[in-house]
Parts: C-alpha cells; structure tokens; sequence
C-alpha cells in the first residue's frame, strides 16, 4: 500500500510538472518562441510517456494482479513506442535548434523559421507513429501458444516475443531495424550538433 501511494504521488508531480510547464508557456506570449514551441510538446510527450504505463501499474500495486489482456499489451506498446521515439526524436530537434541558435545565431530566424519547425515536428510525431504501428502489425500476426491473457503489468517487446509459438526472427529484425534506425538518427544528430 505504501508503494502504491508512493507510486501514485510521483506520478502526481509528474502530470501537475509537465502540465504546469504546458499551460504557463501557452499563457505567457512572451514564451511563444521556438525554443519552448520544442519544450511545450517535449512536456507533451514526457505527460503522455508516463501515462501509458502508470495506470496499469497503479491497478496491478492496489489489487495485485498482475496480468493484462493482448490487446490492452498492445495498445500499451503501441504508445509506448510512439512516445518513446518522439522523446527520442523531439530531443533531436532540440539539439539542432540550439546548434542553429549558438553556432548560427545571425542566420537562425531564417534557418529555424516557425513552417520549418512545425514541418520537423510533425515529420517526427508521423515517424514515430509509422515505427510503432510496423513493430505493433508485424507482433500482432504472431501467433500466440498459451491464453489471451499475460501475466505482467508493463508490456514490452521481449515478453511478448517469448509468447509466442511462432519463429520470431523476422519480427525481431523489424524490430531491431525501427529502433536502431530512431536511435543512430538521434545520436548522429544530438552527437553532430
């Protein structure tokens, strides 16, 4: 009980964080610049990341079960993943925009207009979302041994690969493709700038 009121009020601090930086940049104009248009939806992702997981954890810590459905796992990969990879990809972004803004500073409302943001921005959200529906649809088609239900509360890749009845060695290099791909580009990115 006492985990679960720990866990719950972390998570608390978390939502009122990530929405009081959201709803102070919207209210303040003079916040509305590029940097925190970038840090508003980093705060996005970072509230929406923790609520994928956190209400099933929540459910398993106060009745102690422990099992989710495949198509509750799913769903909850499903945004894990996009939310995960945008975090990865909106830290990218940042990286190049300050790049632009210290290395470039004279050329940066030129190079960093606000079409080219909201472009990269929507480019890495459309990304994500393609990435996780190919690891979702290609995990999906597997076929599964045991019953509709699994006996955890977080659902990831591996567990779900090791359910399965099927060879899993073509979706295991689907897998490994999307996200080495999301990860090298962030780096290479974030490493560059």
């Amino acid at each position: 009980m006492v985990l679960s009121v720990l866990f719950l009020l972390i998570y608390l601090i978390t939502v009122l964080g990530n929405a009081g930086m959201i709803l102070i940049i919207c209210l303040d104009a003079q916040l509305h610049t590029l940097m925190y248009f970038f840090l508003t939806h980093l705060s996005f992702i970072d509230l929406s990341y923790s609520s994928v997981f956190t209400p099933k954890t929540l459910q398993s810590l106060l009745t102690s079960t422990k099992s989710i459905s495949f198509l509750g796992c799913f769903t909850q990969m499903y945004f894990f993943i996009v939310f995960g990879a945008a975090e990865c990809l909106l830290l990218c972004l940042m990286a190049y925009d300050h790049y632009i803004a210290i290395c470039r500073p004279l050329h940066y409302p030129v190079i960093m207009s606000p079409g080219l943001c909201h472009a990269l921005l929507t480019d890495s959200y459309v990304i994500c979302f393609v990435d996780s529906t190919v690891v979702v649809v290609s995990m999906s088609i597997l076929h599964f041994c045991n019953s509709n239900i699994i006996q955890l509360f977080f659902c990831d890749t591996l567990p779900i690969l090791t359910l399965s009845c099927s060879d899993t060695s073509e979706v295991e290099i689907m897998i490994f493709i999307c996200a080495e791909s999301n990860l090298l580009l962030s780096l290479i990115t974030i490493s560059g700038s």
